[in-house]
């Protein structure tokens, strides 16, 4: 029995140190657990968003004790050298998961602390663009140095970092141009988280399209649309093309409602209504609420309501009611101020047998016999006979340049038949 322990004997200890070092981490991770939790009892959110700091945080206890308990009972062997290697890159990726955690733990603390679910809410906003985009450059970079830190444990690329670092000039010139446009949209981003210029949950209008942030990355923004599409676009699109962002300092708005009614239309009687309408509804916030006449051409007037609500959708839904409370208004009370297309017809002037002289009963004159009281009836459309260009020698020469070379021919024919008489 002694001789089957015996080759046994060297690999107990370690296993035995191995065990106790696993459920020492387990219980120094229960310990931190429950300290941290203690400390920040008045914080109800801490304890759902710890959870995700606790698989990694035992991992890398675990892992912290695995190879020390290695080191104190094992000698220096190629075995132990590459195992303990692996351990090395294995805590160096649990300790950024750790560190990854804690960020969104930070971040989720933060969000609890500044509601945006509340009337007034800019600073709240801002504090939550700023919050969730330094979380995500923190992510990135954590994960950066990280696989640089497990790259450099190995010997081969230890030895190629000097060869690198001479050629990182090069290489960081190539890189920038290979991902120029990744680059400009991730600095863009950064802008907008910085510079206040759109914040989560902002009202915007982009590309003729009404809308709210709904999520900033470092390389593109999400608008939720308000028919319940998301547009995508780029980071570089809020720094490069004017937009319009309603909510920039102050949620309230203004709005207008208009009518084209007829010249009769009652303005007092509509002030009247408004205020009534007004007066009636929560989504007025009382700032703004007038009537005016803006236009009168065209056969109609323009009535122009300007009212005021605390945001864009209220805005919207009280402009809706104004609308149809007025629209009923005028059905009922008033019908004549709805619009009317006036029209005139002009009787049309008949010519011959319609003509006094021919229902006379005048006798018609022989053929050939043409006088000059004849002539407008032959040319009506003659310039000098309806009086057009008439009055001097200037307004001859007027009308002959208007009428052209077709007048000359008329006037030798006339000349011919008065010799002809």
């Amino acid at each position: 029995m002694q001789d089957v322990l015996d080759p046994a004997m060297p690999f107990l200890a370690p296993i035995l140190a191995v065990a106790l070092a696993v459920a020492g981490g387990l219980l120094a991770s229960w310990l931190v657990r429950r300290i941290v939790l203690r400390l920040n009892r008045n914080q109800p959110a801490l304890r759902e968003t710890s959870r995700v700091a606790r698989l990694p945080l035992r991992l890398a206890l675990c892992l912290i004790g695995v190879r020390i308990a290695l080191g104190l009972t094992t000698e220096d062997a190629e075995w132990r050298r590459n195992l303990d290697h692996a351990l090395q890159i294995a805590l160096i990726g649990s300790l950024a998961w750790l560190a990854i955690a804690v960020f969104l733990i930070i971040e989720t603390m933060v969000l609890t602390r500044y509601r945006v679910d509340v009337a007034d809410n800019r600073r709240a906003r801002r504090l939550r663009t700023q919050v969730i985009l330094a979380r995500r450059i923190g992510v990135a970079l954590i994960v950066i140095v990280a696989l640089g830190i497990a790259m450099l444990t190995f010997p081969a690329i230890q030895a190629l970092g000097a060869g690198l670092l001479a050629s990182a000039g090069v290489i960081s010139i190539v890189a920038g141009l290979a991902a120029q446009t990744s680059l400009v949209n991730v600095f863009a981003g950064i802008q907008l988280a910085f510079t206040d210029a759109i914040r989560v949950d902002d009202v915007v209008v982009v590309q003729k399209e009404w809308g709210r942030i709904e999520e900033i990355t470092l390389t593109y923004v999400v608008v939720h649309i308000w028919d319940d599409r998301r547009m995508i676009l780029p980071s570089t699109y809020f720094t490069t093309t004017p937009f319009e962002n309603w909510t920039r300092r102050q949620s309230e708005v203004m709005g207008t409602v208009e009518f084209d009614l007829d010249w009769r239309a009652p303005v007092e009687d509509m002030r009247a209504e408004l205020k009534r309408v007004l007066a009636g509804t929560e989504l007025w916030d009382e700032r703004v609420g007038i009537l005016q006449i803006t236009d009168a051409t065209a056969g109609f007037v323009r009535v122009r309501i300007l009212v005021s609500a605390a945001d864009s959708a209220t805005l919207f839904d009280l402009r809706c009611l104004i609308r149809e409370e007025l629209v009923l208004f005028l059905q009922q009370e008033h019908p004549t101020a709805l619009p009317h297309v006036r029209l005139e017809s002009l009787g049309a002037v008949s010519l011959g047998a319609g003509t006094p002289s021919a229902a006379s009963g005048t006798a018609a004159k022989p053929a050939g016999k043409v006088s000059a009281a004849d002539e407008p009836s032959r040319h009506p459309a003659d310039p000098h006979d309806s009086q057009l260009f008439t009055g001097s020698i200037e307004a001859i020469q007027r009308s002959r340049a208007f009428t052209g070379p077709g007048e000359e021919v008329f006037e030798d024919r006339d000349k011919s038949i008065a010799s002809q008489n």
